[in-house]
């Protein structure tokens, strides 16, 4: 409460936080679909096949998966654990930074 300084318990209806995430899941789906138009064939035919995996928090906004699928025509998948999974990815990453690294030095920079 601005008014006590105390804290205050609010309650909010779900399309109230729909509307507040609204932008920030529309610039999730738009680089969703930017990153797709510029992946090269062989690999956009991959993802065609074997679909998206959501990690991260983000994983958990109930109706990004289907929005993702509803927009991009792809197979959308929820990793089995998406809150500890990028934590996990970026563990492994590490793990292998030598083999990683000469993959991404063998990309054309654009």
């Amino acid at each position: 409460d601005l008014v006590s300084g105390l804290p205050k318990t609010v309650v909010i209806s779900a399309a109230e936080v729909r509307k507040a995430i609204e932008e920030p899941v529309n610039a999730i789906v738009d680089a969703v679909k930017t990153t797709l138009d510029k992946c090269p064939p062989e690999l956009s035919g991959d993802i065609m096949d074997r679909g998206i995996v959501l990690t991260g928090g983000g994983a958990l906004l109930r109706g990004l998966d289907e929005r993702l699928r509803r927009e991009t025509g792809m197979p959308i998948h929820i990793a089995e654990d998406p809150l500890d999974s990028v934590a996990l990815g970026s563990g492994k990453c590490v793990e292998e930074f030598e083999a990683l690294q000469q993959v991404l030095d063998a990309q054309p920079r654009r």
